[in-house]
């Protein structure tokens, strides 16, 4: 089990306008058609719902619809909203996307960037998330939240609440530090060992649910990845079944302003 414990950092979220109405916060497990499958069967997979969890979300403070005439220009892009115009959501790029504009500057601890990206698992039919990476670091600018339709000549409706975007963070250069290659299974013989092991588990299991065994439909599925178990049975101590991603704390309301005391003149008044 990992001795050393790791170090707590901060990621703060700088508000720019007052007041913010944007909803800042942990991304959510629940997805709206996992909750509608059947039996939920989504939530067995455990990388889907770790990936659900990995960040956080940031949600539309208004409801609005969206539509793409088809054209290249931002004229293009038709936003109708519930209520009044809102300039926090435009069509300013062109190429039939529109744009959400983002309250926060972001401050990320040195060497993490922020992998800014559609709510992972959430779909949005006519429309796809534009994702970047962004060095929130030391960058003192802000960035936008942009999506791109995918369908010409129909309506793509957000509510208000609908997540927009999700914020991962990712340690700078981790990809380029990591040396791809190549090799066969059999260069790795434990470990073919425990692959064959899985794999004919994994076909026996099936065959039983194909044949209705009864252990099998008791089963009803295999358990091992999410229980952290190798095929041997023993477990995998640093395991996660689910993520403890922190809220972000309120900012502190604002100092009060402190006045000289006034003098004589100024309790006269001016007349």
């Amino acid at each position: 089990m990992p001795t050393d414990e790791p170090t707590e950092q901060p990621f703060i979220a700088y508000e720019l306008h007052q007041p913010v109405d944007y909803p800042l916060e942990a991304a959510p497990i629940n997805r709206e058609w996992m909750d509608k499958a059947h039996l939920r069967f989504p939530y067995r997979c455990l990388p889907l719902t770790i990936a659900n969890q990995a960040g956080w979300v940031i949600r539309s403070p208004i409801g609005f619809a969206v539509y793409w005439y088809g054209g290249p220009n931002k004229e293009d892009v038709e936003v109708r909203f519930d209520g009044p115009p809102d300039p926090r959501v435009c069509s300013h790029f062109g190429v039939g996307t529109f744009t959400f504009t983002i309250p926060f500057l972001f401050r990320t601890p040195p060497g993490i960037n922020l992998w800014v990206k559609g709510p992972t698992n959430w779909i949005k039919d006519g429309a796809q998330p534009l994702e970047g990476v962004v060095e929130t670091d030391w960058l003192a600018s802000t960035f936008t939240m942009n999506w791109k339709l995918t369908r010409v000549c129909e309506w793509v409706r957000f509510e208000r609440g609908d997540p927009f975007c999700m914020l991962v963070p990712v340690p700078r250069g981790l990809a380029e530090s990591l040396v791809p290659r190549r090799e066969r299974i059999e260069s790795a013989p434990d470990l073919k060992a425990e692959y064959d092991a899985w794999q004919a588990s994994r076909n026996t299991f099936l065959h039983g649910l194909h044949t209705r065994d009864p252990q099998a439909v008791k089963v009803g599925w295999q358990k091992d990845y999410f229980q952290g178990k190798r095929q041997g049975g023993e477990g995998f101590e640093e395991h996660q079944t689910k993520l403890a991603i922190r809220e972000f704390a309120p900012a502190p309301p604002p100092a009060p302003v402190s006045l000289p005391p006034p003098t004589a003149e100024d309790e006269a008044g001016p007349y």
